[in-house]
């Protein structure tokens, strides 16, 4: 360390270190805006009229707009169909997806964002009031893609193909001129039991209420196809006088979720469920279409498997504070201690250490045989011999008061006759008689 103070300066030393400091902290900091930064999660959605792109839109802004630890980034499609091909694709982290479309063996329900009625519905007028009235009739398939797996599953239980019943996919934009042009019998939509959408269905028809088809073997379909759930639709959903329907109907209702990738991390999908149902909550008053957000099934043989994360939250089995940061509780010590031996070195680098007052009375004391040797004259002598019964008093107050900077007695003893010695040697060599027969010093150090 002496080598390396003589050809390394302090000021040298010091702009070392500020530069390493500078560097250590620049680089913590900018591994503590790395691991702060929100999480940005891909999100695709998709709907033919773009309500689910309106959802995303107000649920990722009341994200930014809480300063939260997760933000949606999110694509939208034109249809469900597309959404869910770019989630199995691994394109996203996240999608909106209807319960019966696309490959779902990657996702993980997250939260129920919608749930959307299946109905038949018949003309206003029609003497149709089954599924079997339908045989060697065209029926309207309002979404068209979308609704390929339903159309299956009716046509596989009431034997449609036998029955000549044709399905053609319309657009929703076509629906009315179809329906007018008597080109179809009946149509076969899939919408959420709400206002603007009921008011959809009774748009597309001039006059009069539309029958409503029921769907006796809802249960049925619903036991081979675990996508959907038999549900009836209450009496007067279409309104009317009387009410339309006259009762409640019998049909299939599917679900529409908050999917993500099952590779992802339990503990963001735990916050992220968190800060979806606070969202609804915060937002429903003024943004009712949030009213279908609800809890995922958590049971074990869901259609859709929930999520560890979003099971965490729901069940209330979140990590406890110490399951989060016991390890860095643990390990907060030995980064402290490791600190503290950096910091340590540091300051044994810069050479800078705490006055030491034994040193420097040792130092005065080895410094007075030279001063003796070269004293021109007795009044000089006289001038030493006071320093020293000065060194010595000091010291001597100090070991009465046992302070820690006081020297050894055996020290100071030695020190003392050693330098009566030399004055007196100088004195002789001087040619002098000696300013006294024993030195002071001597004296009170004997006493």
């Amino acid at each position: 360390m002496n080598v390396r103070s003589v050809a390394f300066p302090f000021w040298g030393r010091v702009l070392l270190l500020a530069g390493i400091f500078g560097l250590v902290v620049g680089g913590g900091l900018l591994t503590w805006r790395y691991i702060e930064r929100p999480t940005v999660l891909k999100l695709a959605v998709g709907s033919i009229d773009g309500e689910a792109g309106k959802t995303a839109s107000i649920i990722a802004s009341h994200f930014a707009s809480k300063k939260s630890p997760i933000r949606l980034d999110f694509e939208t499609f034109g249809n469900a169909v597309d959404a869910g091909k770019a989630f199995s694709s691994g394109k996203v982290d996240l999608a909106v997806v209807r319960a019966d479309v696309g490959d779902l063996s990657e996702a993980r329900a997250v939260a129920v964002m919608a749930k959307a009625v299946v109905m038949l519905i018949a003309p206003p007028g029609s003497k149709i009031t089954s599924v079997e009235g339908l045989r060697g009739r065209t029926v309207g398939v309002v979404g068209g893609e979308v609704n390929r797996k339903l159309v299956d599953a009716l046509t596989k239980q009431y034997d449609l193909t036998g029955a000549k019943v044709t399905f053609r996919n319309l657009e929703v934009s076509d629906t009315r001129r179809a329906v007018e042009a008597k080109e179809v019998g009946a149509l076969l939509v899939v919408i959420p039991l709400t206002e603007k959408y009921l008011s959809l269905v009774r748009g597309l028809f001039k006059t009069g209420a539309p029958v409503l088809i029921p769907i006796d073997a809802a249960g049925a379909i619903a036991d081979a196809n675990g996508a959907y759930e038999s549900f009836d639709i209450p009496k007067g959903s279409l309104r009317g006088a009387p009410p339309v329907p006259d009762d409640d109907v019998t049909t299939l209702r599917v679900s529409y979720y908050l999917v993500a990738n099952k590779k992802l991390h339990s503990g963001l999908i735990a916050r992220l469920t968190e800060m979806v149902i606070a969202a609804r909550r915060d937002l429903i008053a003024g943004q009712p279409q949030l009213a279908g957000i609800a809890a995922a099934d958590t049971d074990p043989d869901a259609f859709i498997p929930i999520h560890p994360g979003a099971a965490a939250y729901y069940n209330g089995t979140e990590q406890s504070f110490m399951d989060k940061y016991g390890d860095d509780i643990y390990l907060a010590p030995m980064i402290l201690g490791g600190l503290a031996s950096v910091l340590a070195a540091a300051w044994k680098f810069l050479g800078i250490r705490p006055p030491d007052h034994r040193e420097a009375t040792l130092n005065a004391l080895y410094a007075l045989p030279r001063r003796i040797r070269a004293a021109p004259d007795d009044a000089e002598l006289c001038a030493i011999e006071q320093e020293v019964d000065d060194l010595l008093s000091a010291q001597l107050a100090k070991t009465m008061r046992n302070d820690e900077d006081a020297l050894e007695m055996a020290t100071l003893v030695s020190s003392a006759q050693r330098l009566d010695n030399l004055i007196h040697h100088r004195r002789s060599a001087l040619g002098r008689a000696p300013f006294s027969a024993a030195p002071r010093s001597s004296i009170e150090l004997e006493t």
